[in-house]
């Protein structure tokens, strides 16, 4: 059943991936047919629900009952309500944009989402063998539904006719903050949490690096709106929700790097290369997060659009997606063959080129030296993401698995 979930993820992946070429195309070409600002509400919300959270939920179910596949079938409506929601605002927002159909689908999907919490920390709760992993899914779930206050702020001022630009991105740095730093990152954390205590990690160790994350989660908000001039004693806060995640991270990866030096963590050349990208990526996240908090730098952060797009791009793509799929492909938990490699390889190719093109951007409009090719490079690179992950789909479709 999981593989099932899995597929149809890698679809709504692809399907992510081929907006972004469409979005791409538009800024150089004549598109009529597309708004732009349209196809970005569907790009954003569907990768929301539709990949990550879609694989997420999946995920997590897969770890209920040890594995039990019973746990899938009562699972099932949740998995399809999502799914449908997602696919609602696949098709309303790029030709009604921001309408009555568009909001009632993803006001569904977070209805969704609150079933989901709750149904997930009730069944964590009759787990027999209390883990570690249960604190992060627990938290994760808590943090999806609480990012659902950013969506509930806009409409409210969008009903009010009363729309300030401060607390319009208030509203939506609310929302993105505790979905990726929330939602994805703690379901993310406690999957490998899960499996560092397969290979004999120390359960306390691994509750100090929970605790450390949990601390830092509602005030690292506060690095989100570092240009609403906050108060002093808030900004000590944001300060220290830097801290908080840096050593929260030092610990994390010291007890990986002993499990290598110990030949405890064993994984296939892919998936290392993949969880290690993904390291690294939100390694530089945090250098970037913690580079906004000095005042003279914090403008760079939110005053050029190609630096706030490479950083959600390098949260979405380098950290979450790349952790999803080297999980999935170290586990084994999908067919592991000749073309998913090529698929995953191509895919990561254009992740790292979408990186590099856009922090290209950043500095050609922070130095204001216009590039001409900059837009077509990012197009290509979003092509070449496609490719990948419809690769990654199709390899999928395949009756035999050569590992």
């Amino acid at each position: 059943m999981l593989k099932k979930w899995l597929q149809i993820s890698f679809l709504n992946l692809a399907i992510v991936a081929l907006l972004g070429v469409i979005m791409r195309y538009k800024i150089i070409y004549p598109l009529p047919l597309a708004d732009q600002k349209n196809l970005l509400h569907a790009h954003s919300h569907f990768a929301f629900a539709g990949w990550v959270t879609q694989a997420l939920m999946s995920l997590l179910v897969s770890r209920l009952g040890a594995g039990n596949t019973d746990f899938f079938k009562k699972y099932r409506p949740l998995l399809i309500g999502n799914l449908l929601t997602a696919y609602g605002m696949l098709f309303t927002f790029p030709f009604l944009g921001y309408g009555l159909i568009a909001i009632i689908f993803s006001t569904l999907s977070i209805f969704v989402s609150y079933w989901f919490a709750f149904c997930y920390w009730r069944d964590l709760n009759r787990e027999p063998v209390k883990e570690v992993s249960h604190s992060w899914f627990k938290a994760a779930v808590v943090f999806n539904a609480i990012s659902s206050v950013g969506p509930f702020m806009l409409a409210g001022m969008i009903l009010a006719k009363s729309i300030s630009m401060e607390w319009y991105l208030a509203s939506i740095y609310y929302f993105l903050h505790f979905q990726y730093n929330g939602w994805f990152f703690f379901a993310c954390m406690g999957l490998l949490a899960n499996q560092l205590q397969f290979y004999g990690v120390n359960k306390e160790q691994l509750m100090k690096i929970f605790r450390l994350f949990v601390y830092a989660g509602i005030p690292a908000y506060l690095l989100s709106i570092l240009w609403a001039k906050l108060p002093w004693w808030l900004y000590i806060f944001a300060i220290v929700a830097v801290v908080l995640q840096l050593s929260g991270w030092f610990n994390t990866i010291k007890l990986i790097r002993k499990l290598l030096q110990q030949h405890l963590l064993v994984l296939d050349r892919l998936p290392y290369i993949l969880l290690g990208l993904c390291g690294l990526a939100y390694s530089i996240k945090l250098v970037l997060q913690t580079a906004s908090v000095i005042p003279s730098l914090s403008h760079f952060a939110y005053g050029f659009r190609p630096i706030v797009i490479g950083y959600l791009h390098l949260v979405l793509l380098g950290v979450i997606t790349l952790f999803i799929i080297g999980y999935i492909v170290a586990l084994k938990l999908i067919n592991i063959n000749f073309l998913l490699r090529s698929g995953v390889i191509l895919a990561t190719a254009g992740i790292l080129l979408n990186e590099i093109f856009l922090m290209i951007q950043g500095i050609s409009d922070m130095s204001y030296i216009p590039i001409p090719s900059v837009n077509f490079l990012l197009l290509l690179a979003a092509i070449v993401l496609f490719l990948g992950f419809l690769i990654v789909f199709i390899s999928q479709q395949l009756k035999q698995s050569k590992v």
